[in-house]
């Protein structure tokens, strides 16, 4: 009985002795865990979560912000989702996992993104929504340009170059809130000539992601169904220019039928040389990047920002920067783009 009762408590004593050690390397690996999701740098942190990379435009943003964001002594840690919601939010999700300060997002999708704001605002990190904005919840602030005047620029200057006739209208993502107050814009200055009966609308179309095949599409079946007869393309981007001018080459209607832009895209400004581009709208980058890093870091350090406005967005007016857009052509492409150092002149005509 003796010996039974000494194995047993041998026994009881080795799986004591095991647990504890196990217990010792789980503490260890959530230390570990902790330490590399959260590494201390010192430094402010900025969370920059992106929508997606893949255009010309978004590279510049994200070289810009990072530059003064360092500048101002604050690390960046940037995230592209590839424009797919369900990426975006895990990679926002990690991004506050990894202890960023503030929070800049560039939403895929303005509905959808709400869900990143309300997950930022229970772990009390301000969220800043860059360019677009976040609809119905409470970012801290909106920084962007006009984007309703950007719309009633591009149809004002087809306008006044073709105040009759057949246009295509193409917007950008329907997800996209932008793309709604750019259309809204647009319709500011063509509706009073539709009603004139000036204008006719003969294609109204959006395209998907922005994508430049689905402006093609929609273009090749606008001039098919209307035997060519368009006078002006109302693409809401330069990406979606660019696959509206594709089918207008084939009907060697290029130049001549008007087609806006926006972006001011190293490719679109490059159409506007040629002369298959009528116009872009440019939205000086480097500004907007440029104020939003300087948000970012006020905001990290709970200082007070100077708005200029505030956005509705379905739940809040939203403290609001707006910068100021440029209409831009041939004649004043040296004066803008290029002088401001957004593009380079031997880039720009480069035959």
């Amino acid at each position: 009985m003796k010996k039974l009762v000494l194995i047993a408590a041998i026994a009881l004593f080795g799986l004591i002795s095991l647990a504890c050690v196990q217990s010792s390397q789980n503490a260890n690996t959530t230390a570990n865990t902790t330490s590399n999701a959260n590494p201390k740098s010192g430094k402010l942190r900025i969370g920059f979560s992106m929508d997606t990379l893949k255009e010309e435009r978004w590279q510049k943003d994200r070289d810009l912000f990072v530059k003064r964001a360092e500048e101002l002594g604050a690390e960046v840690l940037v995230q592209a989702a590839d424009g797919k919601d369900e990426t975006q939010i895990k990679q926002a999700e990690s991004l506050l996992l990894q202890g960023v300060d503030v929070l800049v997002v560039i939403p895929h999708n303005s509905e959808v993104s709400a869900t990143i704001v309300e997950k930022a605002k229970k772990a009390n990190i301000p969220v800043i929504s860059y360019d677009r904005l976040i609809r119905n919840s409470e970012p801290d602030l909106y920084i962007s340009f006009d984007n309703e005047k950007v719309g009633e620029m591009q149809a004002k200057y087809l306008v006044e170059k073709a105040p009759k006739g057949n246009y295509v209208l193409i917007g950008g993502a329907p997800t996209d809130n932008n793309a709604q107050l750019f259309r809204k814009g647009q319709m500011n200055i063509l509706q009073p000539l539709i009603d004139k009966g000036d204008i006719k609308v003969v294609a109204d179309q959006w395209a998907r992601d922005w994508l430049a095949d689905e402006a093609l599409k929609h273009t090749e079946n606008a001039l098919t169904q209307n035997n060519n007869n368009v006078v002006a393309i109302v693409a809401s981007n330069d990406a979606t220019a660019g696959g509206a001018i594709q089918p207008l080459v084939r009907q060697n209607l290029a130049g001549k039928v008007l087609v806006s832009g926006q972006d001011a895209d190293l490719a679109a400004l490059q159409r506007i040389v040629q002369g298959t581009q009528t116009m872009t709208v440019y939205k000086p980058v480097s500004k907007l990047a440029v104020r939003a890093a300087e948000a970012a870091v006020s905001l990290a350090k709970k200082e007070k920002i100077e708005t200029n406005g505030k956005v509705n967005n379905g739940k809040i007016d939203v403290p609001s920067i707006l910068l100021e857009p440029i209409s831009v052509d041939k004649n004043n492409l040296d004066a803008t783009v290029i002088k401001d150092g957004f593009q380079k002149r031997e880039d720009v005509y480069k035959n």
